[in-house]
């Protein structure tokens, strides 16, 4: 298993190299740039985390990116910072751009919402909306978070009309990952995007919202108006939607924009 995802990392970092490494060094003056990159947080820790440094290998550029709820990235933009890349879930990107905050924009990589209980328990059925229903009826306690899998499940406790039934059972989890919360006991089921709960021990995933209680969370990446690093910045936007980042984006639970196969 090391060996082979050592194979995959050195074919990434050969093909990204091929690919980017030449038109940045004659765009740049074969001098390494550094960038800024403000993300907000859910999955973006962990896949960027594997991403970035294959990057940075292959270009010799450096990307310095920090985490940040909506409102701060907003915040951030409205005072001026210093940033040259943005990325977010599509509807913030798109608030930015009518705010005339960003320019260049790409759908970088989707994710779904999926449910999880502690291992080794047993695995309700959700597989239509009425047994979603009937799970989150049972389900003596529901955890989830802040982020866009949580926006959506509350629209989904609406459409299912449980808000009553609902809310003194849920539990918001912050500081910590929804799943951390259900190995520990803390809530009989977690919903969450499945990137966040694949790394976590001690839970057995059920699978994905059924049908159309479904989101397609579409994760977008934009260039600032006024970022001075945006060819760099460009260029690690070529590369996340590439299909050398493909293999990474899968085995971190997300896929690539247009691709119909998650996990």
């Amino acid at each position: 298993m090391a060996r082979k995802q050592l194979s995959i990392a050195i074919a990434i970092s050969i093909y990204i190299g091929s690919v980017f490494l030449g038109a940045l060094v004659a765009g740049s003056g074969a001098i390494a740039r550094e960038i800024t990159v403000v993300s907000t947080a859910g999955p973006m820790p962990i896949v960027m985390g594997a991403l970035i440094p294959i990057f940075e290998r292959a270009t010799g550029n450096k990307v310095v990116i920090k985490f940040e709820g909506v409102p701060q990235i907003y915040a951030l933009l409205k005072e001026g910072a210093d940033l040259d890349l943005v990325i977010a879930d599509e509807d913030a990107i798109q608030e930015l751009v009518k705010r005339g905050d960003i320019a260049d924009t790409n759908k970088i990589m989707l994710s779904q919402v999926d449910i999880a209980v502690r291992a080794g328990a047993p695995k309700p059925d959700i597989g239509t909306a009425d047994a979603l229903k009937a799970a989150l009826i049972a389900a003596k306690s529901v955890a989830y978070s802040q982020d866009a899998s949580g926006r959506h499940l509350v629209t989904v406790i609406s459409r299912l009309k449980l808000a009553n039934t609902f809310v003194p059972k849920s539990i918001i989890v912050q500081d910590k990952p929804v799943a951390a919360a259900v190995a520990a006991g803390e809530a009989e089921i977690g919903v969450h995007q499945v990137a966040e709960l694949l790394p976590v021990p001690g839970i057995d995933i059920v699978g994905p919202l059924p049908g159309d209680m479904q989101k397609t969370i579409v994760y977008v990446a934009g260039v600032p108006v006024e970022a001075h690093g945006s060819e760099v910045a460009k260029a690690l936007v070529k590369f996340l939607t590439s299909a050398a980042a493909v293999t990474v984006l899968k085995q971190k639970g997300m896929d690539p924009p247009l691709a119909g196969a998650f996990f």
